[in-house]
C-alpha cells in the first residue's frame, strides 16, 4: 500500500513538471503559428536554454510513462 502511494505521488509530481515544461516551450509561439501563418518561416536549431528545456521535457515524459506503467501493474 505504501509503494502504491509513493508511485501515485511520483506520477502527480511528474505530471505537474511535464505540464510546466510544455507550457514554457509554447510561450514563445503566437496564435499565427497555430493556423500555419507566420511572417518569417525559417528553420533553426535549438540552442542554449531552449535545448535544455526540450531535452528535459523528453526525459520527464519518459519518466511519467515509466511511473504510469509501474502504477498499472501494482
Amino acid at each position: 500500500m505504501v509503494l502504491k502511494t509513493i508511485i501515485t505521488i511520483g506520477q502527480l509530481l511528474a505530471a505537474v513538471v511535464l505540464m510546466t515544461f510544455i507550457l514554457l516551450q509554447s510561450r514563445g509561439t503566437g496564435l499565427g503559428n497555430i493556423f500555419g501563418g507566420g511572417g518569417s518561416e525559417s528553420y533553426r536549431s535549438k540552442r542554449g536554454m531552449e535545448k535544455i528545456l526540450f531535452m528535459a521535457t523528453i526525459v520527464t515524459a519518459a519518466l511519467f510513462l515509466i511511473i504510469s506503467i509501474l502504477g498499472a501493474f501494482l
